[in-house]
């Protein structure tokens, strides 16, 4: 909140002193005063700010070409993009259930055996206002373009509900990744995943053939933050994984939320545990806190919301 905007003679000096001190240690709204019997303006201007962002967050197209070249870039291997059965962001949001499934009815059991060379995209569909050069640069896609590769890990970039979540942060937390598990583990080429809900993720795993996947995605936008990315770990995947059979890593954005590194240590450990105990879920906990208590970031770890299998659109 920009303080200078306040209007004077609302609060005196102490209470603006007050408030001003606990703002620094949230970026909830609180003490925002009022003029008569309204907010100030400022802070009713601010607010509305703050939903339209939200709303941008949600309803922003994600420019998979442009992820897909920061991705391969990572040298990670060559990024797929996988679709969901949701049509546009308008059934998205409407049809939680569709953003589950691929668009595609391709099985494991295809994957393994199709054909080295991969078919190219169907560019018959594409929109109008796709030039060459999107069609040069676009990758894969289609569960048929995966191959099983039996690696330790696989890693899905999804966009979620919030797609600017993954394109400001995705990359970053991809890299802290593969920084931390590349050298104990193998990890499978990233996958893109667009309308895609967290259990999209459960069917890709499968077809990649991964003991672990990790599915990063942007988190349903808040008022205070419409940026925030989640990692949602499944051992073992395949498609019917209950919600009780995931943990979540969530509030990434730095400098506010979770920093990348930190949130790819507790990855880490979640993985380590994982494959020792065998599943994820709510029986494994984190305990990268008792060997760090002197990192100050905040983790939050938690099984998938059972709205997760409602009707309620959610993640």
């Amino acid at each position: 909140m920009n303080e200078s905007l306040r209007p004077s003679g609302i609060e005196d000096s102490a209470a603006r002193a007050f408030w001003a001190d606990l703002r620094r240690t949230t970026q909830a709204r609180i003490g925002l005063g009022r003029t008569g019997d309204a907010l100030p303006t400022a802070d009713v201007l601010e607010f509305r700010a703050a939903h339209a962002a939200a709303r941008d967050a949600v309803h922003n197209p994600l420019d998979v070409n442009a992820l897909a070249a920061q991705v391969n870039a990572l040298g990670l291997g060559e990024a797929v993009h996988i679709r969901s059965r949701a049509s546009d962001r308008s059934e998205y949001l409407r049809r939680p259930d569709l953003g589950r499934l691929p668009s595609d009815t391709a099985t494991a059991s295809d994957t393994a055996t199709a054909p080295d060379t991969a078919t190219a995209p169907d560019t018959a569909t594409a929109p109008d206002t796709a030039t060459a050069r999107d069609v040069d640069t676009a990758p894969r896609e289609g569960l048929s373009a995966l191959r099983s590769t039996g690696a330790d890990i696989g890693i899905v970039l999804a966009d979620g509900l919030s797609p600017r979540a993954l394109a400001d942060h995705g990359v970053p937390m991809l890299a802290a990744l593969a920084e931390i598990l590349g050298d104990r583990y193998t990890l499978a080429p990233p996958v893109i995943a667009t309308q895609s809900r967290v259990a999209l993720g459960d069917h890709i795993g499968q077809a990649l053939g991964v003991g672990t996947l990790l599915v990063l995605i942007g988190e349903r936008p808040g008022l205070s933050v419409a940026d925030s990315l989640g990692i949602y770990l499944t051992h073992l995947p395949c498609p019917g994984r209950a919600d009780s059979e995931r943990n979540c890593i969530s509030n990434i954005h730095p400098p506010e939320g979770l920093g990348y590194t930190r949130a790819a240590q507790v990855a880490a450990g979640l993985v380590e545990g994982a494959r020792r105990l065998g599943r994820s879920g709510v029986d494994l906990k984190d305990t990268s806190a008792e060997t760090s208590l002197s990192s100050s970031a905040a983790v939050i770890l938690e099984a998938a919301d059972p709205l997760e299998n409602s009707a309620v659109p959610g993640r």
